[in-house]
């Protein structure tokens, strides 16, 4: 459904992107992740035909967006990060301007009445927009991007500045747009791309680093030498148990989870499997292990792991600045 091939682009020194190429499929839920500079701004604009590249192309449903923008641009609908209304119209106003932008006659009314109940505005249609609050801008800007039934939605930090109830019911709406639409999602909370995107897109220095699931993303972060356990017994009766610093470099407590019975993270050594010989020395001590778990690793470890923070290499350490921190 969008296809990005080899799509390059420089402002004057500065490479924003490089041989960039992506094949979104119809259906598919993407998020695209980047810190500042990392290019997906302008990935994005080129896919939605505001900017061109210096060269490669994108295809919208089979249209090139360069050299038949408005075959391409039919299938697209937009919500850019900072949307700009007509403040002194209704919504209604704003909905039937946007409809006559996109040539949408037939059914006009009745398209608008359904869209405003799909995305819940039906009850402020009426209202200025000035007078609207910032959540019920998004749905607003949401509603005209869904106009004309695009096969292809680009949302740009769809949820930035909103409330977290606010924040709940956008994540409802991209998720039921994507049952039927292919979605493409920039947004800098790593958790939300979890909870939304089939797939994860990320790009470094205007290059892809990584594209795959979120379940995948974080299974490749996984290893046997960390794992979480629950284990049953007196808490320092566990760590003497676990006290050969030989095998078991770490051991965390995290706290109480059952009656008795205590979570821990426990470590050994890299690329060392540690499970086996964790439940022989907890069986010789008579301390049942109730689960034995690899480390739950999210997106975030992935991110932070593969990703230039302030400057410095991957693999180095990211200072203070966390990645729910980090605007893309």
């Amino acid at each position: 459904m969008i296809e990005v091939v080899n799509i390059s682009k420089k402002y004057g020194t500065k490479q924003a992107l490089a041989d960039m190429s992506v094949d979104i499929k119809a259906g598919e839920v993407v998020g695209l992740l980047g810190l500042n500079g990392a290019g997906k701004s302008t990935a994005m604009n080129i896919m939605t035909g505001y900017i061109r590249p210096d060269s490669g192309y994108v295809k919208i449903g089979g249209y090139d967006v360069a050299k038949d923008p408005l075959k391409a641009k039919k299938k697209l609908g937009y919500l850019p990060e900072q949307f700009f209304f007509y403040n002194d119209m209704k919504v209604e106003e704003y909905l039937s301007f946007i409809c006559d932008i996109k040539k949408i006659k037939q059914g006009r009314k009745q398209h608008i009445d359904d869209m405003c109940e799909r995305v819940g505005i039906s009850h402020i249609r009426s209202r200025m927009i000035r007078n609207l609050s910032k959540g019920y801008r998004q749905r607003v800007g949401f509603v005209q991007a869904l106009l004309g039934n695009p096969e292809v939605v680009i949302l740009d930090e769809p949820t930035v500045g909103l409330d977290p109830s606010q924040i709940v019911d956008i994540r409802a709406l991209i998720k039921n747009v994507g049952e039927k639409r292919t979605v493409v999602i920039s947004s800098h909370i790593l958790s939300e791309v979890q909870l939304i995107c089939s797939r994860v897109v990320l790009l470094n220095n205007g290059r892809i680093i990584a594209d795959d699931t979120p379940d995948n993303l974080r299974r490749s972060m996984s290893k046997p030498n960390k794992v979480v356990a629950l284990i049953e017994g007196d808490s320092g009766k566990v760590k003497q148990a676990l006290g050969d610093k030989s095998i078991f470099k770490g051991v965390t407590l995290l706290g109480q989870k059952e009656q008795g019975a205590y979570e821990y993270i426990i470590e050994g050594e890299e690329d060392s499997d540690i499970r086996r010989q964790l439940f022989q020395v907890l069986a010789n001590a008579g301390l049942p292990a109730l689960s034995i778990n690899s480390g739950e690793f999210t997106l975030e470890d992935f991110f932070l792991k593969h990703v230039d923070i302030g400057g410095k290499e991957n693999g180095a350490p990211a200072g203070e600045e966390t990645a729910d921190a980090i605007n893309t």
